[in-house]
């Protein structure tokens, strides 16, 4: 038996020459099928094409040379006759590169589905619902390579049920060691739950603001207005007051005014009308109220509310703007002069000392 007889595992040399022909031509044969399809995908605009070739395109680049490697060995076993530990040896390996490129193809599917999902929501204006998603893929891609390890380590002998005995005492003494780390995690979970903010939001975090760019496992990414990136740890973010500024549906507005003293009493009484009036001129404001407040050090203050139905930033500037250059041209009409920090010295002569 063997090299002198001309046999391999009872098999004539010929007959394995056949089998790596075989084997060979299927790998090649793989590898050349996903070169011919990558360079015609390559043609169509990744965006205009339909939804599903995108999908099969995705799964054809996810494919591992290794796989075609094990698919060719497979074509050249059923060739030849092997023994039978050699056979179950051979398909168990034949198995797991199968599960392990299942695992591959799987986390692809999730990712571009996720994704593509992700995309329709952020053009729906739904930022919150494109976060929930991007956690729930981090989940099911764990899901999903847990459930393909197992199923390899249980078709490998292993008794998978001892060994999560196992890691559940172990997993134990890892969460101690790892807890800051974990509540980094649980904490991200609660902001994708529970949604104090989403991507896009506009938050203020201590004397810290600025837009939300990324809402990852362990740290929050905010884009400052002047430019720099701010990372917060999940967990001390949670653990601080935020101000979200994207969920306001409209700003109220305290501000006051002074004018002098020496204003005359009708005069005085004119001006909370006056504003009034001023006020509910502009779009987009909703008045309140204007009084006449306190007596200042130097000047009669009048306190005016009102509310700017918008929440932009730029709209309620521009309404202030406009009521201050109205009030301006009104006072001066009027004859009412604004008030300044002044003081009046008042100078007394001694009287003379009696001879």
């Amino acid at each position: 038996m063997g090299i002198f007889s001309g046999e391999l595992y009872g098999n004539p040399w010929w007959l394995w020459g056949i089998a790596l022909g075989v084997g060979v031509g299927v790998a090649l044969g793989l590898a050349l099928l996903k070169s011919i399809l990558t360079r015609k995908v390559a043609r169509y605009d990744s965006v205009t094409a339909p939804s599903w070739f995108r999908g099969a395109a995705d799964m054809v680049r996810r494919t591992r040379r290794f796989f075609f490697i094990i698919v060719g060995l497979y074509a050249a076993s059923l060739v030849v006759s092997l023994p039978p530990t050699v056979d179950r040896t051979f398909s168990t390996v034949v198995l797991v590169a199968f599960l392990l490129q299942v695992a591959f193809w799987g986390s692809g599917a999730i990712s571009f589905w996720l994704a593509r999902y992700a995309r329709q929501k952020m053009e729906e204006e739904d930022a919150a619902t494109a976060t929930t998603i991007k956690a729930l893929g981090f989940l099911a891609n764990v899901v999903l390579w847990a459930i393909i390890v197992l199923v390899a380590l249980d078709n490998m002998g292993i008794r998978v049920t001892s060994m999560i005995a196992g890691l559940g005492l172990g997993g134990v003494a890892i969460a101690l060691a790892v807890q800051n780390i974990l509540r980094d995690l649980f904490a991200s979970l609660s902001i994708v739950l529970d949604k104090p903010f989403v991507i896009g939001d506009f938050i203020i975090v201590g004397d810290l603001l600025g837009t939300v760019e990324r809402i990852g496992l362990k740290t929050t990414r905010v884009r400052s207005l002047s430019g720099e990136q701010l990372v917060f740890s999940n967990d001390d973010l949670l653990n601080s007051r935020i101000r979200n500024f994207k969920r306001m549906f409209r700003r109220r507005i305290v501000f006051s005014i002074g004018v002098t003293y020496q204003t005359p009493y009708e005069k005085l009484k004119m001006i909370p009308g006056m504003i009034r009036e001023i006020v509910e001129q502009r779009e987009n404001v909703e008045f309140d109220r204007a009084h006449f407040a306190e007596y200042g050090d130097f000047s009669l203050r009048f306190e005016v509310v009102y509310n700017v139905l918008v929440p932009d930033f730029a709209v309620y500037r521009d309404v202030q703007q406009e009521i201050n250059l109205e009030l301006y041209r009104r006072f001066a009409e009027q004859g009412i002069e604004f008030a300044y920090p002044t003081q009046t010295v008042f100078l007394q002569r001694p009287e003379p000392m009696a001879s």
